[in-house]
């Protein structure tokens, strides 16, 4: 968002800034082993290319189709388009497409490659249970990953564990083949894919741990840049408090329905007992929620 009305946490920029390096550093270590084991440079760029930007062009249509939401005019959702209009003006910011998912699920998220090309999608839940006041702060959360192009990033992030995963079963299908047929230069042959599935075995889970944890910093982030837009970091706060209570009480049928969707969405899905949220992709409510108060502190002091 526009820094004339956004504060900038130093912080979260920092880690942020720090995770992105070595997710580079990653990427560095994928070019290395796809060159290592035969793999020319203008395949492993060619490689690489067509993972990002097949991931960053693809992944706003995917996340519609995927929630079964569908792009509203003002004259369909006329409360809805008003609350946008405000924050962007307040922002300074071009207005996105906003988009309605006829779900149940109490939830909000923003997709798109860019800010002229992105969507602020709420659903029939979130937009049944919250207060105007409320969907508003939750809006504003969604309108500072769209400013910040949180989606581009965050798909950018998350091709190096792709193409490390790729790799990785490359070489052990290679292994496997190899292994059926030993001599001195297939021993060799078999060593280099077996060593090179466990790499990138290792880099894949490294990439999965730094893309959670630039996540957490991205949703830390949207959070007080919503917050200071709105001028209400409580008002966020309660909004946090009753889709959290509200999503717990969503039959556990329809949450995995939806569960796929958590790292877009303003508060995770989680099903009852899921192993999902000992790796999130956002921080704990109470992370959250001392952030908020904090910041509701300071901007009243």
């Amino acid at each position: 968002m526009a820094a004339s009305h956004i504060e900038t946490d130093r912080g979260l920029t920092t880690r942020m800034f720090v995770t992105g390096l070595l997710l580079v550093t990653l990427w560095v270590g994928v070019s290395f082993i796809l060159f290592a084991v035969g793999v020319q440079w203008p395949v492993v760029m060619l490689i690489m290319f067509a993972a990002i930007f097949s991931q960053y062009w693809f992944s706003g249509q995917i996340a519609l189709y995927s929630m079964r939401a569908r792009i509203v005019t003002p004259e369909e959702e006329p409360q809805l388009h008003a609350m946008v209009d405000r924050l962007c003006a307040l922002a300074g910011m071009p207005k996105p497409q906003v988009g309605v998912a006829d779900l149940d699920v109490p939830n909000a998220f923003a997709t798109g490659r860019s800010p002229k090309a992105a969507v602020v999608v709420v659903t029939r839940g979130i937009m049944k249970r919250l207060p105007d006041e409320e969907l508003e702060a939750v809006l504003a959360h969604e309108l500072s990953h769209v400013a910040h192009r949180d989606v581009a990033v965050m798909t950018i992030a998350s091709s190096v564990g792709m193409v490390a995963g790729l790799v990785g079963r490359m070489a052990l299908w290679g292994a496997m083949f190899t292994g059926g047929n030993r001599g001195r230069e297939d021993d060799n042959t078999f060593l280099i894919e077996i060593a090179t599935w466990l790499i990138s075995i290792a880099i894949y889970f490294v990439s999965y741990l730094l893309t959670l944890a630039l996540s957490r910093y991205r949703e830390l982030s949207a959070d007080r840049s919503g917050a200071i837009l709105i001028g209400k970091p409580s008002v966020l706060a309660s909004a946090l408090v009753r889709i959290t209570g509200d999503v717990s009480k969503i039959p556990t049928q329809d949450l995995r329905k939806v569960e796929g969707m958590n790292a877009f969405f303003f508060a995770p899905a989680f099903t009852k007992g899921s192993a999902a949220s000992l790796l999130s992709t956002h921080p704990s409510l109470q992370q959250r929620l001392d952030q908020l108060a904090k910041l509701e502190k300071d901007m009243n002091a």
